[in-house]
């Protein structure tokens, strides 16, 4: 009887997490009269242009979750600041408005932005969206 190398079975079982762990999450559909260029051109929200694209961020809050990281990162861009939380979880965060974080050296302001944790799938599991007045 014959048995497969060690190295194999670990290589196969390595391709099928892989693989479950890539159908987690949902591609996200195109957000109409969002203008993803312009967000990720704002970068910290310095010249405030992100304010005016929240409403329609809002409208599509409930796509965003369950939607995968690398799709988020291809919509707005990689973030401004990205904290690590407990049990890999991660939070993007990107400003709407100009504030102190477009000092020299970008230091954190808790003023005017957009929060989005995900979970160890690299999902989103929660939105925060400020309201800002234009």
């Amino acid at each position: 009887m014959q048995t497969v190398p060690c190295f194999l079975s670990r290589f196969a079982g390595g391709l099928l997490l892989a693989a479950l762990l890539s159908g987690c999450g949902h591609a996200l559909p195109d957000f109409p009269g969002f203008d993803s260029a312009a967000w990720r051109k704002d970068s910290y929200g310095c010249q405030s242009r992100r304010a005016a694209l929240l409403p329609i961020l809002e409208k599509h809050r409930n796509e965003l979750y369950g939607a995968r990281l690398n799709d988020v990162t291809s919509l707005l861009g990689h973030p401004d600041e990205e904290e690590l939380g407990e049990q890999s979880d991660k939070v993007y965060v990107y400003y709407v408005a100009a504030g102190q974080q477009c000092a020299p050296g970008h230091p954190r302001s808790t003023r005017s932005r957009v929060l989005l944790r995900s979970g160890a799938t690299g999902t989103i599991t929660e939105v925060i969206i400020p309201v800002v007045k234009l």
